[in-house]
Order: C-alpha cells, then structure tokens, then sequence
C-alpha cells in the first residue's frame, strides 16, 4: 500500500504539492488527473525519490520512503514522459545495462529480458536500436526495462504521450494485464478516455491539491449519465441529465442541432476545469 501524508514541495514562494494525504491499496490502479501545472508530476517526482518532500511523508507497506532505503526503492518503477534511453543501444542492450545497475546477475537478465521482450510483443525487433523504434515500440520496451527488477509499484507520468491511437490501444492492453498480475499502478494522463478504461480510481488535483477521489463511473454519474450537444451559432454546449428520457425531453423542445451521447470522464474533467476544480 501507498500512503502520502500531508504530502508537500515548494519551490521557493510556489507550493507545486499542498498537504496532499492520499491511499492506494496494493494491486490498484489510480489515476492522478488535472491540468497542467496542477502538481501530477511533482507527486511522481516524490514518489520515485527524485525529489524530497518540502514537508509530509511517503510510506510504502508501512515503511517510511527515503532515498537510502534501496530494498524500498526497487520495490518502485517509473515511466516517464520523455524517453530516456540510449538512441544507440538495441532492446538487448538496454535490459543489460539497466540489469547491471541492479547488480542482476547475468543470467537473470538474460532470462527476465526474453520474457519481458516477449510478453510486449517486442521478440522480432529486440537488435533494432533505439533510434529505429516507432514511438510505441520505445514505450513499450520503457515497460520492460522498468519491470526487469520486479518492481511491485508502477509510476506511469503520461505513458501514451504522443503516441498514435492504436498503439495507445496496445498499452492499455499491456498495462491491463500487468495490474491483473497484482501490480499497482499510479497513473498520470491527459487522456481521459485511458483513465476511464484504466483506473478503479481517479483523484481530481488542482493547484497542487487533491480536490476529490471517486471511481470513473461516480464521477460520471454525478454530472449526468447522457449528455446532450447543442450546437447554435457555431457553438456546441453540452448538457447533462441523469436519465435518458430527460435528455430526449430536452432535445425535443430545441431548434438547434443536436446529438445524444453518453457521458465520459473527459466531459467531467472538462466541466470541473471551467471552475478550477469543483
């Protein structure tokens, strides 16, 4: 389990996280949303110990998080946005290296790195160099090298990023399976539609807080279950209603053009954006 306690990160007069206290239960996967600037990153940040807490503390299956507890850190992999891997070493190349900075025997790596590979759908493009990877082969091989120590925690810090849909489609499925292995998993995004399919979970964060925590689905039907767009005038306005027939009625006694949808999670990000939060 992930505990965070009055979690906090200055920088200088700016608070980037503000006393966030938070639980994720082993085996979980949750969703940290919000807009840019909202303290998604920073909360990774801490978690993976590349940045100390201003304030507040992390536990992780009851032991506090520090840098110089290594045993508590290789319990933790991260992804992150950018990809930080050697553009002239193959697959191959990469789980050793990363192997090696664990102090993996050889043979391990070797063994691990054959699953892995395997498992991502990886086996037939292994001796091509990172700078030859279509950008879904790169995030993919970044999911093999951050589970080659057996990490029991995924940080994901918007894994999809520019990716195309269906390679996007392929690492839901990957992570799917990975969080049915029993692997928790904390996810940052801008795709809701990934939140939606994903997480059992979501926080809603804004200016460095966490603002509410529900599922997918409760957030959904807080707003509205069915939607209806209004398009007059070159605008669309969306409006929410908590029953089909609600929505019909509506639609019924307008002119304009409209369209009946369910709704998604990206409508609520969307609406609670507008009042920054709530």
């Amino acid at each position: 389990m992930i505990v965070l306690k009055n979690l906090t990160k200055k920088f200088g007069q700016f608070t980037a996280v503000d006393s966030v206290n938070l639980e994720i239960g082993t085996g979980e996967f949750f969703g940290l949303l919000g807009l840019n600037g909202a303290g998604k990153t920073t909360t990774i940040s801490m978690l993976s110990t590349l940045l100390l807490p201003t304030q507040g503390e992390i536990y992780i299956d009851g032991e506090l998080l520090t840098r110089k507890k290594t045993a508590l850190k290789r319990k933790i992999s991260v992804i992150t946005q950018e990809y930080s891997m050697r553009q002239d070493m193959d697959m191959d190349e990469i789980m050793e290296y990363q192997g090696r900075l664990y102090y993996m025997p050889k043979k391990e790596i070797q063994r691990k790195s054959e699953e892995l590979l395997e498992f991502c759908g990886l086996t037939s493009a292994r001796k091509k160099t990172v700078r030859k990877l279509s950008g879904g082969m790169k995030r993919k091989l970044m999911v093999c090298r951050a589970l080659l120590t057996g990490p029991e925690i995924l940080l994901l810090d918007e894994p999809t990023a520019g990716m195309d849909a269906v390679s996007r489609r392929q690492m839901w499925d990957l992570l799917k399976q990975l969080n049915g292995k029993n692997l928790t998993i904390l996810l940052t995004t801008h795709y809701m539609e990934e939140a939606e399919s994903l997480c059992g979970r979501v926080a809603m964060m804004a200016h460095g807080k966490i603002e509410e925590i529900d599922t997918p689905r409760n957030f959904i039907h807080g707003l509205g279950q069915f939607a209806v767009d209004e398009t007059a005038g070159g605008k669309t306005l969306a409006h929410y209603f908590s029953t089909k027939e609600e929505a019909l009625a509506f639609a019924a006694h307008t002119d304009s053009s409209i369209r009946l949808r369910d709704t998604t999670l990206e409508d609520v990000f969307v609406e609670r954006a507008k009042y920054g939060g709530k």
